[in-house]
């Protein structure tokens, strides 16, 4: 009998997909000491402001709020190949966003995207969609 994939998630960015359009997800891991993932595990982090850096070919989520901590650099671990396809497009003018935090398993993932930043009007236009969506514009 196989042993079923919990991905117990932790906390979303929401404000990542308004203000971007999120292309390919990629989870990777994290670089966390005993208290950090012990914060996470109670869910006492915030995604919101925090985005991901490429230094000396490594991959760091900056400005993550863990519990009273606040604007902690974590160093993300992926590998080489999928570290220089975000550092390609990076150069092309995209920026990498942290989306999802998971941690139901023995291991905590971030789910990050290549994001390209919206305008105004499509903001204005994405939450004209949704009330249309819920009915108030009938």
């Amino acid at each position: 009998m196989k042993k079923k994939k919990v991905s117990d998630l932790v906390t979303i960015n929401r404000k990542a997909r308004y203000d971007y359009v999120l292309g390919d997800e990629l989870t990777v891991g994290m670089v966390l000491a005993g208290p950090e993932v012990r914060s996470i595990r109670d869910h006492h982090v915030q995604l919101k402001g925090s985005f991901v850096t490429i230094r000396n070919n490594e991959l760091w989520l900056n400005n993550l709020t863990l519990g009273a901590e606040t604007a902690r650099n974590i160093k993300l671990l992926a590998t080489k190949k999928q570290i220089s396809a975000l550092e390609r497009e990076k150069v092309a003018g995209s920026t990498i966003v942290p989306v999802k935090l998971l941690g139901g398993s023995r291991h905590i993932k971030l789910v990050i995207a290549v994001g390209k930043g919206k305008k105004k009007y499509d903001k204005r236009e994405a939450i004209k969609k949704r009330d249309i969506e819920r009915g108030r514009y009938a």
